[in-house]
């Protein structure tokens, strides 16, 4: 809910539901519960379909700060697509001049930390995770980065950003 406050004019005579606009619900907005919203999933390649899996995502957003967090589950009919994985964020990024880093984690037949990149005036953010256990270098996720996805794994992106408005 935050928003650009109003410019006060001098002299000027001050309603309680003015103040409780500009002051107490500007205020309650940084302690409210997150706002839940849709992440779109697309790869570089063949485009992947979640199934039956599930694709959620949350975020608290304080002036052009926002907090975001993507879960993604595969289910039994989810198809991985090919390519790099991309998921939406809820708003695009400022023109920062630098890429934000996030943290990554994948829960598959093995644990995986990795990290979310988002470059600036982006729309979507990418997970990068090692090669393979012996690569510490990373890569772009993808259907078999950093392992073959089955039904149950679980994707969690976390990252803090500037929006663009």
């Amino acid at each position: 809910m935050t928003f650009v406050p109003r410019t006060w004019l001098v002299g000027e005579v001050v309603a309680a539901a003015t103040l409780n606009t500009e002051i107490r619900d500007q205020f309650n907005s940084m302690f409210a519960a997150w706002t839940a919203y849709t992440p779109v999933w697309t790869t570089s390649g063949t485009a992947p379909a979640l199934g039956n899996g599930t694709l959620t995502g949350r975020y608290l957003k304080i002036g052009r700060t926002v907090i975001v967090h993507v879960s993604w589950t595969a289910g039994s009919s989810t198809a991985y697509g090919t390519g790099n994985y991309n998921f939406t964020v809820p708003f695009a990024a400022a023109a920062a001049g630098a890429s934000l880093i996030g943290h990554a984690h994948l829960l598959g037949t093995a644990r995986w930390v990795g990290q979310v990149v988002l470059s600036p005036s982006a729309t979507t953010i990418s997970a990068f995770f090692p090669n393979a256990t012996n690569d510490p270098r990373v890569g772009f996720m993808t259907e078999t980065r950093p392992e073959v996805h089955a039904a149950t794994d679980q994707l969690r992106l976390t990252l803090v950003y500037e929006s663009a408005t």
